[in-house]
Order: C-alpha cells, then sequence, then structure tokens
C-alpha cells in the first residue's frame, strides 16, 4: 500500500505549512532578540549614565590619595548600590566585593573606560558596572587615580519581562500552526486542481477517450502544460483515426479478397480432385505437375479459410456454440478425422469422465492445430495429456498439454510463436502451414474465456491449452 506522504498534495501541503511555521519562528525569535537586547540595554544605559553623572559631578570633595573619611563622604553621594575602592579601602555601602567578577575587577584595574558585565547571582541576575577614576599626573598626563567605582543593579523585572517576552513570541508561533496548515492546504487545492485535472483527462485518454480535452485559465505554466497536453490528445485522435481507418480498411481487403477466392478455389478443388485421380494415366511429367497443382491449391484452400476465420475475429463476429462435452472423446474423435492414430509416435493420456461446456467446432481447431504442429516441427512420440485442476482463483479448468520431443522452440521466437505468420524456423521459407493455425487456435481459447502458452521442457517443445470446464453461454468476441 502506497503511504498518503508519497502524494503530492500532503508533500507540498507539509512545505508550504513548514515554510510558514519557519517564518513565524523566526520573525518570533527575531523579535525576542531585539526586544531582550533593547530592555537589557535600557537597564544597562540608565545605570552607567547615571553613575557617571554623580560621580562627575561629586568627584572633587575626593582627594588622591582618599583617606577612609573621604571615600566614605564621596561613595555617600553616589547612587545607592555603589561601593568605591581604593587598594585595601573600600566604602561601607554598596555590594560586597566578592560580588563583583574577577574578570571585571581585572578590566577596570587595566583599563581607563568603564566596563560592565551581566552575572548570575543566587539571589537571581545582576548587572555590574565599573570604572576607574582618572586624575592628571605631575607631567600633566591623565593616569589611573587607584580609586574603582563599581555598581550593580538588579535585573528581576527585566528578566521577567524577557521571560513574558519569549512565552509570547512562542506562544504566537505555536497560533501561528493551524493558520499555517489552514493556508498549505489552501495553497496545495490551488496548484493542485489543474494537476488533478491533468490526471483524470491522462486516465481517460490511456482508457481510449481521445476526445477528452481541459480548458486553459491563464497565462502561467500550467495553463501551457494544458495546452500542450490538449494538442498532444488533438494529434494523438488524428492519427489513432487515421490508423484506425487504415486497419478497417486492411481488414475488410482481407475479408473481400478472402471470400471471393473461395468460390474460385472450391472450382480448382474439385479440378485437382480430377487430376489427382488421374494422374496415374499421365505422362510422369504431366503427373509431377498436376500433383503440384494440387497440393498448391490446397494449402491455397487453407491459407484462405484461415484468412476468413481470422477476419472473423477481428471483425468481433466470432461466436460459440456451447454444448456439454466429453473431451476425451472430443480429442479422439479430433484425431481421428485428420488419421492419427494412437501409438508408439503419438501418446494419448486422456481420462474418461471429463466434460466442459465449449464450442465443439472451435476446440476441435485448437487441438488440430496443436497436435499438427508438433507432429509437423517436433519429433515422436508427441504426448497429448488432458486433466483438471482449480487455479488459484479458485475457478475449475481443464488443461490439455502436448509435448513433443524435437528440438524445441528456439529462445528468440518463443515471445513471438503465436504472432501471425510466424514462423520458428526461419530457414523454412516455405511449409504446409499458413503460419496462422497457432494464432487462430489461441484466439479460440481466448474466446472461450482460456489461454494457451508455449514453452520449452527438457524433452522438447510443448504448448499447455487451459479452458474454464464452464465457459458463459452465448461468449462472443
Amino acid at each position: 500500500m502506497r503511504s498518503w506522504l508519497a502524494g503530492l498534495r500532503p508533500r507540498l501541503a507539509a512545505a508550504f505549512a513548514l515554510v510558514t511555521i519557519v517564518g513565524a519562528a523566526a520573525a518570533s525569535g527575531a523579535t525576542y532578540v531585539t526586544s531582550r537586547n533593547t530592555i537589557l540595554e535600557g537597564v544597562q544605559n540608565q545605570t552607567m549614565d547615571s553613575l557617571l553623572e554623580r560621580v562627575r559631578a561629586n568627584m572633587i570633595i575626593l582627594s588622591t590619595p582618599p583617606t577612609q573619611k573621604s571615600l566614605t563622604t564621596f561613595a555617600n553621594t553616589l547612587p545607592s548600590g555603589t561601593v568605591a575602592v581604593y587598594r585595601d579601602l573600600r566604602s561601607p555601602t554598596g555590594p560586597q566585593l566578592s560580588e563583583i567578577p574577577p574578570e571585571l575587577r581585572a578590566a577596570v584595574a587595566a583599563e581607563n573606560v568603564i566596563q560592565f558585565q551581566r552575572v548570575a547571582t543566587p539571589s537571581g541576575p545582576r548587572f555590574a558596572v565599573g570604572f576607574p577614576l582618572m586624575t592628571k599626573g605631575a607631567d600633566g598626563q591623565t593616569v589611573h587615580s587607584g580609586v574603582e567605582v563599581y555598581a550593580t543593579a538588579p535585573l528581576y523585572q527585566q528578566q521577567a519581562a524577557i521571560a513574558e517576552l519569549a512565552t509570547s513570541a512562542w506562544r504566537t508561533a505555536a497560533w501561528v500552526l493551524p493558520f499555517a496548515i489552514a493556508l498549505a492546504l489552501l495553497a496545495a487545492r490551488q496548484v493542485l486542481r489543474p494537476v488533478r485535472a491533468l490526471n483524470t483527462a491522462a486516465s481517460q485518454l490511456g482508457h481510449g477517450q481521445l476526445d477528452v480535452r481541459l480548458r486553459a485559465k491563464g497565462s502561467d505554466e500550467l495553463a501551457q502544460l494544458v495546452t500542450t497536453f490538449n494538442n498532444t490528445a488533438a494529434e494523438l485522435e488524428r492519427t489513432v483515426g487515421t490508423l484506425r481507418e487504415m486497419e478497417a480498411d486492411a481488414r475488410r481487403f482481407v475479408a473481400d479478397v478472402s471470400h471471393e477466392l473461395r468460390t474460385p478455389l472450391a472450382a480448382m478443388n474439385a479440378v485437382t480432385d480430377v487430376l489427382d485421380e488421374d494422374a496415374g494415366q499421365l505422362p510422369a511429367d504431366t503427373a509431377v505437375a498436376a500433383r503440384l497443382v494440387s497440393a498448391e491449391t490446397k494449402r491455397l484452400t487453407r491459407l484462405v479459410q484461415d484468412l476468413v476465420e481470422i477476419s472473423r475475429f477481428d471483425a468481433g463476429r466470432a461466436e460459440l456454440r456451447l454444448e456439454e462435452w466429453d473431451l476425451a472423446t472430443a480429442v479422439t474423435d479430433c484425431l481421428a478425422a485428420r488419421g492419427w492414430q494412437v501409438g508408439e509416435d503419438l501418446v494419448a493420456d486422456l481420462p474418461d469422465g471429463l466434460t466442459a461446456t465449449l464450442d465443439r467446432r472451435r476446440f476441435d481447431i485448437v487441438v488440430a492445430n496443436l497436435v499438427g504442429n508438433a507432429l509437423r516441427h517436433g519429433a515422436p512420440p508427441v504426448e497429448i495429456r488432458l486433466r483438471s485442476e482449480v487455479d488459484s482463483a479458485g475457478r475449475d479448468l481443464v488443461v490439455l498439454t502436448v509435448t513433443d520431443h524435437g528440438p524445441g522452440i528456439p529462445e528468440e521466437a518463443l515471445p513471438r510463436v503465436f504472432d501471425r505468420f510466424t514462423k520458428a524456423d526461419t530457414s523454412r521459407a516455405r511449409s504446409e502451414g499458413s503460419g496462422l493455425g497457432l494464432s487462430i487456435a489461441r484466439e479460440n481459447a481466448r474466446l472461450h474465456g482460456g489461454d494457451i502458452t508455449a514453452s520449452n521442457t527438457s524433452a522438447g517443445a510443448r504448448f499447455t491449452l487451459w479452458l474454464p470446464r464452464y465457459a458463459a453461454t452465448g461468449a462472443s468476441s
């Protein structure tokens, strides 16, 4: 069973949905990142700007090097949460130095610009900022005074806002999912509607409805495809119509010629029968010529009869006259009518009491063709075996096999052995047969609802005929 995911519609819908969801997720993610950075930058800039402004306004009261008193006085003028440090001295207010990351203190000691860092603490995330106080040295150059200012600010509210923002972003992305699926199904429907119409039309075209056409809408690639399909269907209809007319003409010609030949051939057969009877009284050369004319006339008669039979099949006029027959009797009568005697060269295994509903005349033609073909082109003994069996569908069948002990059928000729005018031995330009016998035999078998198959065995060639024991009454080709 083919998986439903193998269809173009679910794959196209999945692709549309995936693109929409990825786009929504990317937009939500970008919005989240931008908003998060904006929130954090806001608190960072506010903290740093406020601290720098207060330090610049009050650093005049700080003497360098500072004493503990001046350091404490200076720190008290700064925003809460700020500590001033000078070597081993620190102001009593503000955070503990252990709360300041060592990396930040090292960066402040090494640089003369403000430094900041976000840190995680047991009580939650905090923002830490630090910078050195610069002073002028004896040579007028700005140097590090040794005083460092650090401040921290909690990020609890910002963290909660960011978490809420993340939840809102992913909730929005989740709400997009059903919308994306609906949009994908709608888009897939719009795209696949002409494709489904093309598929239906192609199926109808494949089943012989050659007049099927589609209406092209718009000027896109699908409309161009529809136009191409219509042009192809029109050309195919024209070509098939021409071929059908030619085939019908050819069949009528063969049928007409065959029927027209039957009357003169009947007269010729009457004449050749007389020549055959008087051949012993004719001169030697004349007798040979008379026998040759008689043989060729009989061969031509068989060919015309076969062509008439084939024309009936081609025209669909072949009909079955079904009756119940004992198959062993039917096969024995067929052999006897043609002078074939069961013995060492012709072995028959025909169980009594095996009956079937069939057309006796057509069954006789099939058996005669199979046995005659084996006798002419195989080698004795020719074995005829009849049996009954039940196939995989539970149907009762009769099976007749004809096996010879000749060289068999060349492998390259085996697939074409039932084709008209086929000869397995290409070196045999002429033969007693018409080249239509096996084709006619198979047509008769199929008319009964059965078939004939050909194969090679270790002994030689084998033809297997199988027929339903109870053919449908009144069946016709």
